[in-house]
């Protein structure tokens, strides 16, 4: 039989989407397969996903998803297109879609993304750039796969550095500020057993409520009284330059991923 999708790469992402296709009805089970070279990971994998395929080698599919190593990503293309993938998917950092091309040869739709780590619990954000070649057939494809464990944007290519940057390394970000408030609340006089679920909650109640209303300028001057406690906190923060260094932050990443995609 040849399954309608293959996602190549049993790794936690190739895991987070394939739970994600199944969760959404994207694909049914007896249309997807994993592939995965690891036999203690295929076991791993066939007690996540019962009745679903695992195999070591690339049965016959008409798309896949390349989860694998950026090194060995024009091998697996290749490989996937042997087996008779027409559309191919790579989420590797740094690898082209000319270099995915030119290993999958003429007449394959290729499509590149960058997700990042939120995806593992069904809230990433992907963005998505298609190949010269993949219209946008191949996009709305690449868009359903990846909208199984988050938001998709499409971007042109030379835009994903910058997505590196944002999105891609912003978890990071985000898990620093939450560790120094942690910290914070330690030395303000609380347990960090109590200090660790409320940064948490505050984090999640405040991205629920940028997510509602779009607009960070208007939220933080609704929580931020004048000559009050919000707003002395406020004032060290810009005085330490946090704003600036978030930014410059942002661009060091976009850069480094520029100079690794060289």
């Amino acid at each position: 039989m040849s399954f309608e999708l293959v996602v190549i790469g049993g790794g936690n992402m190739g895991a987070a989407l394939v739970g994600g296709l199944l969760d959404g009805g994207v694909v049914e089970r007896d249309a997807l397969a994993i592939v995965e070279p690891s036999p203690g990971r295929r076991a791993e994998l066939a007690g996540l996903f019962p009745d679903l395929t695992v195999v070591d080698e690339v049965p016959p599919c008409r798309s896949a998803v390349l989860a694998v190593k950026p090194h060995t990503v024009p091998a697996v293309a290749a490989g996937a297109v042997a087996a008779g993938a027409t559309r191919l998917l790579s989420v590797a950092a740094g690898v082209t879609t000319r270099a995915i091309s030119e290993a999958a040869g003429e007449g394959v739709a290729v499509v590149r993304a960058m997700p990042n780590t939120p995806a593992l619990v069904g809230q990433g954000v992907s963005a998505i750039a298609a190949a010269d070649g993949a219209g946008d057939a191949d996009l709305d494809w690449a868009d359903s796969v990846l909208g199984a464990v988050g938001l998709v944007v499409r971007v042109d290519e030379g835009q994903l550095d910058a997505v590196t940057g944002l999105t891609g390394s912003g978890p990071a970000y985000v898990f620093l500020i939450a560790e120094a408030l942690i910290d914070a609340g330690v030395l303000a006089g609380l347990p960090r057993d109590h200090a660790e679920p409320m940064v948490a909650q505050l984090l999640v109640g405040a991205a629920a409520l940028l997510e509602r209303d779009g607009d960070p300028a208007a939220l933080r001057a609704r929580v931020t009284s004048p000559g009050g406690t919000t707003a002395a906190g406020l004032r060290v923060l810009e005085e330490r330059a946090t704003r600036a260094a978030l930014i410059d932050a942002v661009q060091a990443a976009a850069e480094r991923s520029r100079e690794l995609g060289a």
